[in-house]
């Protein structure tokens, strides 16, 4: 089994990468074209997600996932979060339905 380690791990590689030459670094150069590029990134992952899905093929939905993924914890960094934030949000949800957590929104 594959260990949720690896967001930790990732989460220091993307802190490491704020400071990394943008010619050298994929994340560095995200980085460094700012929000709007890395939003463009997310936007592109997620429309190619839902052609995977709808395409059935399992594996090339995996790995769009994965991007989108990560270029969402690209984003997160960026702002100043981390997968740490989504995970405390994702516990807080725990056990509440759907419907409830989504009205309380609407109330607060």
């Amino acid at each position: 089994m594959v260990s949720a380690d690896i967001l930790e791990r990732l989460s220091g590689t993307l802190a490491e990468r704020r400071g990394a030459d943008p010619s050298t670094s994929y994340v560095a150069k995200l980085y460094a074209k700012g929000t709007d590029a890395i939003l463009k990134k997310v936007g592109e992952e997620s429309v190619e997600v839902v052609m995977a899905a709808k395409d059935g093929d399992k594996l090339h939905l995996v790995r769009e996932v994965a991007d989108l993924w990560f270029h969402t914890l690209v984003l997160l960094s960026h702002q100043g979060l981390s997968h740490e934030d989504v995970l405390a949000e994702l516990a807080r949800r725990e056990g509440i339905s759907g419907i409830e957590e989504k009205a309380a929104r609407k109330e607060g």
